[in-house]
């Protein structure tokens, strides 16, 4: 009798996994549980910082200034906007005069005027990825890294529902949010697109693709689209993605094909990026540069999901349908930098050039902060010359 408790007992045990598993995926299926899990939206530690504050992550006082920038249906979005540190020192005693913290009208600040009347300014607007807030985990670093040294002003925001904006996350608002800081930063900031990069890891390059895919249909064209870590779609990507690195969403369901694209069409908000980049390149009429940037060890989302965006991208061209084929003539543009690093760059006409790089390092998040995103928004702002080679 014992044996046979004991017995039972085991294939308790192993069934409770299973059953987890199967009930998460049934709730995932409702789209407001989904939307919780996609975009983790509610995880954040704001209960313990002030993101009116930020010079506890390091900035100097008044470098960066928070405010909020209204969309077409009236959310509010948290942003900051954050001065290169060479332009910083060279106003540090009129930017001292200026109120501290959160400004109800960024436009009257001496950061904006900054900004706004330097006819050469750059601005590289930053998306970030799922959970937390601007300023969570190695958010502030990225900043750092782009402003300590260079000439770049950076704008980040929270989407909606995130952090400190308003509302309520879906795909269709979040690229209404990322439209309306691009117009901010056009319209009101007056920085033309060719000044302008759009950044993005993860989630956020889903966004770029999304608002991207609108302005490239008005025939806006932007300086540079950096992509780190992206993903060709959302469905598609969940069959790899790990969250944290470690626990696979749709991975069990593999071994069941039928079973996977079930539960596939269940995802609600679909961020079909490749499809959006190839979009991207059939309406540029003049100069679009494309870097794709993946670490080779980012245990999220694999890096073989850029081999699909760069497909997407240039494939429309190249018209290479099958996969061999389209394989062989890429290893002609690749470069190989080392076992795990490579690069591989297209040109086509009229000046457009579509770049993936693959590095070792950085897994899922700390590449943001590594070199290649960097050069990548250099090579963006370089309108004199491919700076590609």
């Amino acid at each position: 009798m014992a044996s046979l408790f004991s017995t039972r007992g085991a294939v308790a045990v192993a069934l409770s996994p299973m059953a987890l598993y199967v009930f998460f995926i049934l709730i995932s299926t409702i789209p407001t549980m989904q939307r919780h899990f996609l975009y983790a939206h509610k995880i954040n530690d704001l209960w313990r910082i002030d993101l009116d504050k930020p010079e506890a992550w390091g900035f100097a006082t008044n470098q960066v200034t928070p405010f909020s920038i209204q969309t077409s249906d009236k959310e509010a979005l948290y942003a900051w906007h954050i001065l290169p540190l060479p332009l910083y020192l060279k106003n540090e005693a009129l930017l001292s005069t200026q109120a501290i913290g959160f400004s109800n009208d960024f436009t009257a600040t001496e950061s904006f005027r900054l900004l706004k009347d330097d006819p050469e300014a750059r601005l590289v607007i930053y998306f970030h990825g799922n959970a937390g807030h601007i300023a969570q985990a190695q958010r502030p670093q990225i900043y750092h890294a782009l402003t300590d040294t260079s000439t770049y002003h950076v704008l980040s925001f929270d989407y909606r529902g995130f952090g400190r904006s308003t509302g309520t996350p879906t795909e269709a608002g979040i690229i209404d949010d990322a439209t309306a800081v691009v117009e901010w930063a056009v319209k009101t900031a007056g920085i033309p697109p060719r000044r302008i990069v759009l950044l993005g890891q993860s989630l956020g390059t889903a966004v770029i693709s999304g608002v991207a895919e609108r302005f490239a249909i008005r025939n806006v064209e932007f300086a540079g689209i950096v992509l780190v870590a992206g993903f060709s779609d959302l469905a598609s990507m969940l069959s790899g993605y790990r969250m944290g690195g470690v626990v696979p969403v749709l991975g069990p369901l593999k071994n069941w094909p039928y079973m996977l694209q079930l539960v596939q069409t269940f995802v609600v908000d679909k961020w079909h990026s490749a499809n959006r980049l190839a979009n991207i390149v059939r309406h540029t009429k003049g100069r679009l540069r494309i870097n794709l940037i993946h670490a080779k060890n980012d245990r999220d989302i694999p890096w073989t999901e850029d081999n699909k965006l760069f497909r997407a991208a240039v494939n429309e061209s190249v018209g290479i349908h099958d996969d061999v084929g389209f394989q062989a003539w890429k290893d002609q543009l690749t470069v190989k930098k080392g076992d795990d690093a490579f690069v591989t760059t297209w040109t086509a006409k009229p000046d457009i050039i579509v770049r993936q790089e693959l590095f070792p390092y950085g897994e899922h998040n700390t590449v943001m902060g590594f070199a290649p995103v960097a050069l990548a928004v250099m090579r963006s702002f370089d309108l004199h010359g491919t700076g590609y080679a």
